[in-house]
Protein backbone atom coordinates (compact mmCIF):
# COMPACT_ATOMS: atom_id res chain seq x y z
CA UNK A 1 0.00 0.00 0.00
CA UNK A 2 1.50 3.71 -0.86
CA UNK A 3 1.33 5.20 2.80
CA UNK A 4 -0.20 1.92 4.86
CA UNK A 5 -3.51 0.20 5.75
CA UNK A 6 -4.98 2.15 8.64
CA UNK A 7 -7.97 5.08 6.88
CA UNK A 8 -6.34 8.01 9.56
CA UNK A 9 -2.65 7.02 8.60
CA UNK A 10 -4.00 8.07 4.40
CA UNK A 11 -6.08 10.56 5.67
CA UNK A 12 -4.07 12.59 7.53
CA UNK A 13 -1.57 13.20 4.07
CA UNK A 14 -5.02 15.05 3.17
CA UNK A 15 -5.29 16.97 6.11
CA UNK A 16 -1.43 17.75 6.26
CA UNK A 17 -1.32 18.72 2.63
CA UNK A 18 -4.19 21.29 3.52
CA UNK A 19 -2.64 22.79 6.51
CA UNK A 20 0.59 23.56 4.20
CA UNK A 21 -1.09 25.04 1.89
CA UNK A 22 -3.23 27.05 4.22
CA UNK A 23 -0.36 28.16 6.67
CA UNK A 24 1.96 28.59 2.91
CA UNK A 25 4.02 26.26 3.55
CA UNK A 26 5.85 24.31 0.73
CA UNK A 27 4.01 21.59 -0.77
CA UNK A 28 6.13 18.39 -1.30
CA UNK A 29 5.23 15.46 -3.94
CA UNK A 30 2.07 14.06 -4.17
CA UNK A 31 0.94 17.27 -2.05
CA UNK A 32 0.80 19.76 -5.03
CA UNK A 33 -2.02 17.20 -6.63
CA UNK A 34 -3.78 16.95 -3.22
CA UNK A 35 -4.37 20.38 -2.75
CA UNK A 36 -4.93 20.84 -6.31
CA UNK A 37 -8.03 18.45 -5.65
CA UNK A 38 -9.03 19.91 -2.68
CA UNK A 39 -9.13 23.56 -4.20
CA UNK A 40 -11.52 21.65 -6.80
CA UNK A 41 -13.78 20.88 -3.60
CA UNK A 42 -14.55 23.12 -1.78
CA UNK A 43 -17.49 21.11 0.10
CA UNK A 44 -14.68 19.03 1.55
CA UNK A 45 -12.68 21.39 2.98
CA UNK A 46 -14.30 22.31 6.28
CA UNK A 47 -14.20 18.67 6.99
CA UNK A 48 -10.34 19.25 6.13
CA UNK A 49 -10.18 22.04 8.64
CA UNK A 50 -11.57 19.91 11.56
CA UNK A 51 -8.65 17.11 11.86
CA UNK A 52 -10.63 15.42 14.49
CA UNK A 53 -13.38 15.14 12.83
CA UNK A 54 -11.41 14.13 8.99
CA UNK A 55 -9.39 11.44 10.75
CA UNK A 56 -12.39 9.39 12.27
CA UNK A 57 -15.51 9.84 10.95
CA UNK A 58 -17.30 7.13 9.04
CA UNK A 59 -18.57 8.13 5.52
CA UNK A 60 -21.94 5.23 5.78
CA UNK A 61 -22.97 4.48 2.07
CA UNK A 62 -26.19 3.10 3.78
CA UNK A 63 -26.39 6.50 5.01
CA UNK A 64 -26.73 7.83 1.66
CA UNK A 65 -22.62 9.42 2.45
CA UNK A 66 -19.94 9.14 0.41
CA UNK A 67 -16.54 9.05 0.99
CA UNK A 68 -14.68 12.48 0.22
CA UNK A 69 -11.28 10.84 1.24
CA UNK A 70 -12.36 8.02 -1.43
CA UNK A 71 -13.33 10.75 -3.97
CA UNK A 72 -10.48 13.36 -3.84
CA UNK A 73 -8.28 9.98 -3.94
CA UNK A 74 -9.66 9.27 -7.55
CA UNK A 75 -8.91 12.36 -8.56
CA UNK A 76 -5.61 12.10 -7.27
CA UNK A 77 -5.12 8.96 -8.73
CA UNK A 78 -6.46 9.81 -12.08
CA UNK A 79 -4.00 13.15 -12.07
CA UNK A 80 -1.49 10.59 -11.93
CA UNK A 81 -2.22 8.26 -14.19
CA UNK A 82 -2.73 10.98 -17.06
CA UNK A 83 0.87 12.33 -16.18
CA UNK A 84 2.28 8.80 -16.80
CA UNK A 85 -0.37 7.74 -19.45
CA UNK A 86 -1.05 4.66 -18.09
CA UNK A 87 -2.52 2.27 -18.66
CA UNK A 88 -1.77 3.48 -22.44
CA UNK A 89 -4.08 5.39 -24.24
CA UNK A 90 -5.71 6.91 -21.15
CA UNK A 91 -4.63 10.47 -21.99
CA UNK A 92 -6.24 10.20 -25.59
CA UNK A 93 -9.23 8.92 -23.98
CA UNK A 94 -9.69 11.83 -21.48
CA UNK A 95 -9.20 14.41 -24.45
CA UNK A 96 -12.09 12.94 -26.38
CA UNK A 97 -14.10 12.78 -23.02
CA UNK A 98 -13.09 16.46 -22.59
CA UNK A 99 -14.33 17.21 -25.84
CA UNK A 100 -17.34 14.94 -26.06
CA UNK A 101 -18.71 16.02 -22.20
CA UNK A 102 -16.31 19.16 -20.69
CA UNK A 103 -13.23 19.04 -18.63
CA UNK A 104 -15.57 18.84 -14.80
CA UNK A 105 -17.94 15.96 -16.49
CA UNK A 106 -15.01 14.15 -18.39
CA UNK A 107 -13.11 13.94 -15.18
CA UNK A 108 -16.12 12.81 -13.15
CA UNK A 109 -16.64 9.80 -16.00
CA UNK A 110 -13.05 8.54 -15.10
CA UNK A 111 -13.42 9.27 -11.49
CA UNK A 112 -17.12 6.84 -11.32
CA UNK A 113 -15.16 4.28 -13.33
CA UNK A 114 -12.34 4.06 -11.53
CA UNK A 115 -14.89 3.99 -8.31
CA UNK A 116 -16.92 1.05 -10.44
CA UNK A 117 -13.25 -0.78 -11.01
CA UNK A 118 -11.87 -0.95 -7.89
CA UNK A 119 -15.43 -1.96 -6.13
CA UNK A 120 -15.52 -5.10 -8.53
CA UNK A 121 -11.88 -5.65 -7.79
CA UNK A 122 -11.78 -5.91 -4.22
CA UNK A 123 -15.74 -7.85 -4.68
CA UNK A 124 -13.64 -10.12 -6.75
CA UNK A 125 -10.11 -10.51 -4.57
CA UNK A 126 -8.26 -9.69 -7.58
CA UNK A 127 -6.25 -6.34 -8.50
CA UNK A 128 -7.66 -3.53 -10.48
CA UNK A 129 -8.17 -3.98 -14.10
CA UNK A 130 -7.10 -0.84 -16.19
CA UNK A 131 -9.04 -2.96 -19.30
CA UNK A 132 -11.98 -2.42 -17.11
CA UNK A 133 -11.26 1.05 -16.17
CA UNK A 134 -10.96 2.08 -19.94
CA UNK A 135 -13.69 0.06 -20.95
CA UNK A 136 -15.92 1.83 -18.69
CA UNK A 137 -14.99 5.33 -19.64
CA UNK A 138 -15.73 4.06 -23.45
CA UNK A 139 -19.01 3.21 -22.69
CA UNK A 140 -20.12 6.34 -20.71
CA UNK A 141 -18.82 7.99 -24.04
CA UNK A 142 -20.85 5.33 -25.92
CA UNK A 143 -17.45 4.53 -27.83
CA UNK A 144 -16.43 1.58 -29.68
CA UNK A 145 -14.49 -1.09 -28.20
CA UNK A 146 -11.06 -0.78 -29.57
CA UNK A 147 -10.64 -4.51 -31.81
Amino acid sequence: MLYGSKRETYRQIFLDSWQAFREGRPLEGVQTRIVAVILDHPEYQALLEDAERGLYQDFSPEQGQSNPFLHMSLHVGLAEMLAMNQPQGIVNLYATACEKRGEHDAEHLFVDCMGEMMWQAQRAGVPPDMGTLLACVRRGLALPDPA
